[in-house]
């Protein structure tokens, strides 16, 4: 059987009209006139088949049945307003909870997170790192940085940066490997170093560079993750498809180079993503910002490179 529950917005006004006992007062605070307060206990009356008030000179005053009535759902009104209090400060206010890959947290965003500390050192970031897409009905996090195509659902999304993948290793290994610069291609019959989560991204790269039978006798070593797949490539055990967005530090230094200069561009990328409803907070609001900002800084100088 379903429950009986009446008009909520009459409902509302009878709680502040008894909680106030006075009709100015409720007709402030609900930022309406006095005659709509009044018709909607009037809706509210008509719908219980009960008198809540009785009008007296002064005003209103609750009869017995309304005193009844008041003493249950005034404290519910009020259980209503902590509740949404604990809610909205659950959500609004503390840490900012950022979700994303290990990866990326370790070789994108926290080399960058002491510019934001800088800019907001109020707020505090916690990063918690996880492979499987964010569902933030589930989630404890506001805001995650996850991989894909930018479609997820229920969600709002902004592009950081495309992906781009092309092989790595360390310098000592392309000498002893391929020592003829014209002929780079002789280190894909070495060990090849496959990254547990990106495990196609050999084969997307071989076959769009025409490259695949030079890899065909190969030995492949898979890791659990990218971070650890470059690693290996920096200590000289293999060739890494690299992310050469996250690895511009390590080809800076020159820790690691690429021996093809033929990168690959795909269709998906990184993204900032979001709740599809999600108050509006300041720390939410400063993050975004600046993750755009850093991210269009990046892409511009990234463009500056080639």
């Amino acid at each position: 059987m379903a429950r009986r529950i009446p008009p909520l917005n009459p409902l509302r006004v009878f709680e502040v009209v008894a909680r106030t006992q006075n009709l100015t007062t409720a007709a402030q605070e609900l930022h309406v006139t006095q005659s709509a307060v009044s018709r909607q206990i009037g809706t509210l009356e008509s719908y219980l088949g009960v008198e809540l008030f009785k009008r007296v000179r002064h005003g209103v005053v609750l009869t017995r049945v309304g005193q009844s009535f008041a003493s249950e759902i005034v404290p519910a009104f009020e259980a209503i307003a902590n509740a949404t209090e604990r809610l909205v400060k659950g959500t609004s206010q503390g840490a900012l909870r950022v979700r994303t890959y290990t990866t990326f947290a370790a070789k994108w965003l926290i080399p960058r997170l002491p510019e934001f500390k800088r800019l907001y050192p109020n707020i505090d970031v916690r990063i918690t790192t996880a492979v499987p897409d964010v569902d933030f009905a589930r989630d404890p996090v506001d805001v995650a940085i996850q991989y894909g195509d930018g479609r997820w659902p229920r969600t709002q999304t902004d592009l950081l940066f495309l992906d781009e993948i092309e092989p790595v290793c360390s310098p000592g290994f392309l000498a002893e490997h391929a020592p003829d610069p014209r002929h780079p291609e002789q280190v894909l019959g070495q060990r090849l170093l496959v990254s547990h989560y990106r495990r196609t991204d050999w084969d997307d790269w071989l076959s769009t560079t025409g490259l695949a039978a030079c890899a065909e006798v190969a030995e492949r070593m898979s890791f659990s993750s990218s971070v650890l797949t470059w690693q290996a490539a920096k200590d000289g055990l293999g060739i890494a498809m690299g992310q050469t967005a996250l690895l511009r530090a390590e080809l800076e230094s020159g820790q690691l180079v690429c021996p093809f200069g033929r990168p690959l561009q795909r269709d998906k990328g990184h993204y900032l993503v979001r709740p599809e409803v999600q108050r509006a907070s300041k720390k939410v609001t400063a993050f975004r910002e600046w993750l755009l900002e850093s991210a269009a800084s990046f892409v511009a100088a990234s463009s500056d490179m080639h």
